[in-house]
């Protein structure tokens, strides 16, 4: 008889930040971990740091995300090694800071390659799989940037809100289709991302924290896992704001000028 294989989680962008820490708290639950990144020496150090003791592990598969062949190469690689792949964190991403002093499109450009195009080619490779089997789960990470419009990040907020929109409007069909998706919008994490903010953070959370909580909303069923709450529900209450008011309140807490 051919031996049951353990389920299968694909993390992309794992060699740092959240994308690490989630790999590693998987894996120390019992998950075997597909883990990916551009970085050897990152997903090298990751392996080597992986707690097995209640059988989890996690493989490295160096990827370029912004690479669709390699990527689909990659997602294949995968699938013969170790099985199929029965979730997938899209979680590789970028930032750039830009506003008006600093607008260009060469900046947007290059943050649509890997946080829009780069998660689509992901998304497109791990699909194709998936529904063939009827069955899956997908988990995009955006971000709560791509609520509104905030200051500084004309690059990296209108990437989320795609990514955002481009799981929406695929949730129905998926569903139909066995395969489960879900949006992760985390508020403040402290990654090395995060870490080059020049501005106040609030209710900033550390990586493992934030792992904990998507581990914990990967076993549920809704559709965006966000957290904190008490910092993202404020958000969300934002968008319901007229621009009238949006714009200073904003303009307050981030210590933009008024314009």
């Amino acid at each position: 008889m051919t031996p049951l294989l353990r389920p299968v989680t694909w993390i992309t962008g794992a060699g740092k930040g959240i994308g690490r820490a989630l790999a590693l708290h998987l894996a120390a639950k019992g998950a075997t971990v597909a883990a990916s990144a551009r970085t050897i020496g990152d997903l090298d150090t990751l392996v080597a740091g992986a707690d097995r003791s209640k059988g989890g592990s996690i493989h490295a598969f160096a990827l370029d995300t912004t690479q669709a062949e390699a990527v689909a190469a990659g997602v294949e690689a995968i699938e013969q090694r170790l099985g199929p792949i029965t979730q997938a964190v899209l979680n590789a991403g970028t930032d750039q800071s830009m506003g008006v002093a600093d607008f260009s499109t060469k900046t947007l450009r290059a943050v649509i390659e890997v946080n829009l195009l780069g998660t689509a080619s992901c998304l497109e490779a791990v699909l194709t799989p998936m529904r063939k089997r009827k069955s899956g789960r997908i988990a995009v990470v955006s971000s709560v940037a791509g609520y509104r419009g905030l200051p500084t990040a004309a690059a990296y907020g209108p990437t989320k809100a795609a990514l955002t929109n481009m799981m929406e409007s695929l949730k129905i069909e998926a569903a139909q289709a066995g395969i489960t998706l879900q949006v992760i919008n985390p508020g403040f994490v402290r990654t090395p991302l995060t870490d080059r903010n020049p501005f106040p953070m609030p209710c900033l959370i550390e990586a493992d924290e934030a792992a904990a909580r998507i581990a914990d909303g990967l076993r549920g069923k809704a559709f965006e896992i966000t957290f904190p709450k008490r910092f993202t529900y404020g958000l969300k209450l934002a968008r319901l704001l007229p621009y009238a008011l949006y714009f200073p309140l904003i303009a307050k807490i981030t210590g933009s000028p008024k314009r």
